[in-house]
């Protein structure tokens, strides 16, 4: 990364995080400013704004801590890479079952991310690939994802104008998407029918943690002809594996 886009704060918090992972509870205020370089008038600044952002702890006897955000960020860090794990080594069974791509994906602000994808022995391939984004508002999975949030809350993701049009298909304002969102809570799952790409459908249903919030979604995908036919299959199948998938959360 170029040197002109550094952020030096960052960089200084980031030195007092890695002493006090070393050394928890052992050191004070004057011993981080010597293991960093950092003076002590800025180490103050910066240890007061890190407690009360949960960062660090200051404890008995003034010494410091790592805080309680680094437990939620570990825990999402590994639970996301778990269940990645988790989709590679359950969705064999479901592509031997319904014959069709099946895919993970979560939610960041108003773009799903692909986390995992697994394909059929077919001819036919997917565009989307782990790590591509596209707009939530055009798939299935991602319309399952934006369905736990408020209205407005979807709203203030998309500017209206701004719908880009994948197919004739896709949804083009704000009212419109709100109207599927509300079927898709009706349903407890969402589809695509030739809205992200031509020819192709998909069925969608969200993984869900401990607590029941929606922390991604899974899918399977396949062309519009076998539609008809494979649909109620793909859905329970999904179904079960989201099912699965929550359960290793």
């Amino acid at each position: 990364m170029e040197r002109k886009y550094w952020v030096p704060a960052l960089e200084r918090a980031n030195n007092v995080l890695l002493e006090l992972a070393g050394q928890p509870s052992k050191l004070k205020l004057m011993d981080l400013s010597a293991a960093t370089g950092i003076n002590k008038s800025t180490m103050f600044s910066l240890l007061q704004t890190m407690e009360t952002l949960n960062w660090v702890n200051k404890e008995k006897g003034d010494t410091y801590s790592l805080g309680s955000v680094f437990g939620i960020i570990g825990n999402a860090y590994f639970a996301g890479m778990n269940l990645v794990k988790q989709f590679e080594e359950r969705a064999n069974h479901s592509i031997e079952r319904i014959g069709e791509a099946i895919q993970l994906a979560r939610l960041e602000k108003g773009e799903l991310v692909y986390l995992a994808k697994k394909e059929a022995a077919t001819h036919v391939r997917l565009i989307s690939e782990p790590g591509m984004r596209l707009p939530a508002y055009a798939t299935a999975m991602g319309k399952v994802l934006l369905s736990e949030l408020d209205n407005d809350q979807v709203l203030a993701l998309y500017k209206e104008g701004g719908y880009q049009a994948f197919t004739p298909n896709t949804v083009q304002s704000g009212d419109e998407l709100l109207k599927q969102l509300q079927v898709v809570r009706e349903r407890g799952y969402a589809i695509d029918l030739e809205e992200i790409a031509l020819g192709f459908c998909c069925i969608a249903v969200p993984v869900v943690d401990r607590n029941g919030s929606r922390i991604a979604a899974v899918s399977c995908s396949m062309s519009v002809h076998q539609w008809p036919q494979k649909q109620e299959l793909a859905k329970q199948e999904i179904e079960q594996l989201a099912h699965a998938l929550s359960a290793t959360i």
